[in-house]
């Protein structure tokens, strides 16, 4: 969707939850199809503004929308764009949104959610990188077929709900009549009655099993950054919806770099001589070597920036620096002639005072 979700529902991007709830609901109220009929655009904009609302009230998803945009949640959403949402894919996910009126419940009960952790070094954080990761989760008995019985039978259909795994019940309000779906206590949901159970899965309909799972890290994550595999968690008992993966980031500590957002810090010692003459030095970076120019006259604790060698951003096109912190080495041990060149080179530069400069309190 090329709109922004903020706009969609006319809230600010700090805007809080109840706020995000309240403009949602005067939405739907407005272009609900009960009080539309017949009305295309109005439908439309009932559907747009429940997308936006998916990602919006949900903390986790309204983060990654903020620091990713759109990329950030695709893939990931319900509906996966307007052409194939129905109005009982709002009504079951937002029923409660509308208050007494309407009011459904899912007839299965979605698979757990997974979460897992990757390690990235500063250079696969800075080019993109794909991982494959190995999981146990629950998956569909290959012996019953997630059918929950035994080989050879099948499920009884509930006599309760005929099935549906849901009971209804007929209501009136100022916007119409409206028809109130609750979960049916007879087979819990499920629309079926296992009479003999599965050996293997013992009527679950799913084993736990290792899985490989192949996962597109984005460019500039940081530790604590994290994305959401939807359909990637634990399958679902006898056929429901599996539930979603979050893979969170952790950046491996480097041996050269320290990172700063998108820049990086590394230090490079050099000699009185070079300090003070000026040379070049060939210093590691995040994708290979790289020249690095040392102006004379340069003193220890000063840093040169090395322009675009850092972190590119996560949301933009800029790259951060690297910045390089000289520290001058001070001789430990020197021979007689080191000394007695040093005691020429004092003497050339005259008698040398000793300089007190007054401490600037930060």
């Amino acid at each position: 969707m090329s709109r922004d979700y903020y706009d969609i529902l006319g809230v600010s991007k700090d805007a809080s939850e109840g706020d995000i709830k309240r403009s949602y609901r005067k939405m739907a109220m407005k272009y609900h199809p009960d009080r539309n009929p017949g009305d295309s655009e109005a439908e439309t904009k009932f559907k747009e503004s429940a997308e936006a609302y998916s990602v919006l009230s949900d903390p986790r998803k309204r983060q990654q929308y903020d620091q990713f945009g759109q990329a950030g949640v695709e893939g990931q959403q319900s509906y996966g764009g307007f052409g194939g949402i129905s109005m009982d894919d709002i009504f079951n996910q937002f029923g409660h949104i509308f208050g007494g009126g309407i009011s459904r419940e899912s007839h299965t009960k979605r698979g757990r959610d997974l979460r897992v952790s990757i390690q990235l070094d500063l250079e696969e954080i800075a080019t993109g990188v794909n991982k494959t990761i190995k999981v146990r989760r629950m998956e569909t008995c290959s012996e019953c077929k997630g059918t929950g019985a035994k080989s050879g039978t099948m499920p009884s259909r509930c006599s309760t709900c005929n099935g549906n795994g849901q009971v209804k019940q007929m209501s009136r309000s100022f916007l119409g009549q409206f028809v109130n779906v609750t979960q049916c206590p007879n087979c819990s949901g499920s629309g079926e009655i296992i009479d003999n159970p599965c050996r293997i899965c013992s009527g679950d309909g799913r084993v736990r099993k290792k899985v490989e799972i192949k996962v597109k890290i984005p460019v500039g994550v940081a530790t604590g950054n994290y994305m959401t595999l939807r359909g990637e968690g634990n399958k679902g008992a006898r056929g429901a919806a599996p539930g979603d993966m979050v893979v969170f980031f952790e950046e491996n500590e480097h041996p050269y770099f320290n990172r700063i957002d998108s820049d990086v810090m590394t230090e490079l010692e050099v000699s009185f001589a070079k300090a003070a003459l000026g040379d070049s030095a060939e210093v590691p970076t995040l994708s290979g070597k790289a020249k690095l120019t040392i102006p004379a006259g340069i003193q220890s604790g000063q840093i040169l920036r090395m322009r675009g060698k850092g972190l590119p951003q996560v949301r933009g096109s800029r790259k951060g620096d690297q910045l390089v912190k000289i520290q001058v080495a001070t001789p430990v041990s020197l021979s007689k002639d080191e000394k007695n060149l040093f005691k020429e080179l004092a003497s050339l530069n005259g008698k040398s005072k000793v300089k007190v400069r007054k401490v600037i309190r930060r």
